[in-house]
């Protein structure tokens, strides 16, 4: 078992934001919140999915809905706590650890504090090693967990108990909840017991998440003098390949809120020979741009007419210059940024988990070509 305090939620959620591939919610807003709620109840624990019990029971929870939202709306404790013991209220069964949806984003602080007030361990692992728009595409349900009962809270300390038959079901009744509960929920959901949690989550995400943002942060300046570090630390992971895709600025950003998602597209224009980034070589002509197309993550990344990169294999951005990652939600006109590809573990090459994750489930006419094997220059 590890510890995990205040003092390691910055790098955290650093690592988090970049394995977020743009979505995920605010980081920062749950940087705070994590920090001052792991000093005030203490340092959570953190255990390995090989070290649960097989009869454990394992509860995932985070939030649903749209991350613009956090901007205004800012997340407590109160909802996702509330949820959780509503959880055990209502199913009578009780709750031995919790594991993150996604280690991407907010959502892979909220277990951890949630962890900490129960005094209960949380998994070192989670649903996506990303963020993904939809519950469907969790490992949970690709690898045989029911995502109801569920218990869903909003800001206000409402609460709904749901039951579907199906993870697509209950995407579809969760993502009308949220949006009819003010655009962001919390939810215990996925009961499943320890020996599924090995069979289904992706392990060490935390873990690595938080070595991921120690790099990050231990350096804050231009992207490439880290590069060959970041490389070295994702081809000893379960990601393994990992690929600079493109170095530009935004020159277009456009996002709407519809049907609980953050729906849009981002342009990016590469600097030309004299901006600095500047080893693409084509990829970074003045001339040269890439697509990004975004539903809550970034999904697809196009350079001209050519695909380099689809889920669910992860697309990350970065500020070029400071090494922070960029959240669909807060890209800018101007901002210089970095952008990789990274593949995804193993857990999404299956046929079960294509169906669930390719370009075709998000309504793009495409078909997946996993990272290794898209030439980008």
């Amino acid at each position: 078992m590890k510890i995990i305090g205040a003092g390691h939620i910055k790098d955290l959620c650093a690592g988090a934001a970049f394995l977020a591939t743009g979505g995920g919610g605010d980081p920062y807003v749950s940087q705070l919140l994590a920090e001052q709620l792991l000093e005030k109840y203490g340092a959570a624990t953190l255990i390995s999915p090989e070290d649960l019990a097989d009869d454990a029971f394992v509860v995932s929870i985070g939030m649903v809905g749209a991350p613009t939202v956090t901007l205004e709306q800012l997340p407590t404790e109160e909802e996702a706590i509330g949820a959780l013991n509503k959880y055990e209220e209502i199913t009578g069964k009780k709750i031995d650890a919790v594991i993150p949806f996604e280690v991407g984003g907010g959502n892979s602080t909220i277990p951890l504090f949630v962890a900490a007030i129960k005094g209960i361990p949380c998994v070192d692992g989670d649903g996506m090693g990303r963020a993904l728009p939809e519950a469907q595409m969790m490992t949970f349900p690709i690898y045989g967990a029911k995502p109801t009962p569920a218990v869903i809270m909003d800001a206000f300390g409402n609460s709904e108990l749901l039951e579907c038959e199906d993870a697509l079901t209950f995407e579809k009744e969760i993502r009308a909840k949220a949006v009819a509960m003010g655009g962001m929920i919390s939810s215990a959901e996925h009961g499943m017991s320890g020996e599924l949690v090995k069979r289904s989550a992706i392990p060490h995400t935390i873990s690595f998440a938080v070595e991921l943002g120690r790099l990050l942060r231990g350096h804050g300046g231009v992207i490439d003098a880290i590069q060959d570090d970041l490389f070295k630390l994702f081809a000893e992971s379960d990601y393994g390949v990992i690929k600079h895709l493109f170095t530009g600025k935004v020159v277009d950003s456009e996002r709407k809120i519809i049907g609980g998602y953050d729906v849009g597209t981002a342009t990016l224009q590469g600097f030309g020979s004299t901006g600095s980034g500047g080893s693409n070589g084509a990829r970074d002509n003045a001339e040269t741009k890439m697509e990004l197309l975004i539903k809550n993550e970034y999904l697809v990344a196009k350079i001209g007419d050519r695909v380099v990169a689809s889920v669910p294999d992860l697309i990350c951005v970065v500020e070029q210059e400071t090494s922070r990652s960029l959240n669909a939600e807060r890209m800018r006109y101007g901002q210089r940024v970095a952008v990789y590809g990274i593949g995804c573990t193993h857990h999404y090459r299956t046929p079960e988990a294509l169906a669930v994750t390719e370009p075709r489930a998000f309504g793009f006419d495409l078909d997946y070509v996993p990272l290794e094997k898209i030439s980008i220059d």
